[in-house]
């Protein structure tokens, strides 16, 4: 079994889409060892994305993700990273495939509704982030 990351983003969070997400998620044979919502400060945002911090997309990106609440997720499957991307389809909705959790809910490029990590080391990292090892099931 494989463990990633995922963020139920402040979008859609906004127009009560966790459920529906949640259900996507689960029919695609994930469970979910931890979950929780909580609101991120513009800090907080920055050191989660330090990744993409001379990218010119950044200031808009941590603005937006501490604009609202967000649910992350810590979730377990066979192939877990790549069948989430699947899942959730491309990164801009207009490119993603019909099915997809961003082609169903994603507004834009940056509200796409959800995040999901996309390497194993990435994976590591973002799960530290977010859940210590009580918060965990697995």
């Amino acid at each position: 079994m494989e463990q990633t990351f995922s963020i139920i983003k402040p979008d859609a969070v906004e127009r009560n889409l966790i459920g529906k997400i949640l259900t996507i998620i689960e029919a695609n044979g994930f469970t979910i060892k931890g979950m929780k919502m909580l609101s991120l400060t513009k800090k907080e945002a920055e050191g989660f994305y330090y990744v993409h911090k001379e990218r010119p997309f950044f200031n808009s990106l941590t603005d937006f993700m501490s604009s609202g609440p967000i649910v992350v997720l810590l979730l377990e499957r066979e192939d877990a990273i790549s069948k989430l991307r699947e899942v959730m389809g491309a990164t801009d909705p207009a490119k993603a495939d019909r099915c997809t959790i961003r082609k169903e809910f994603g507004l834009s490029l940056e509200k796409n509704s959800v995040h999901g990590s996309d390497a194993k080391e990435t994976a590591a990292f973002e799960i530290s982030y977010f859940f210590n090892g009580v918060e965990r099931l697995g």
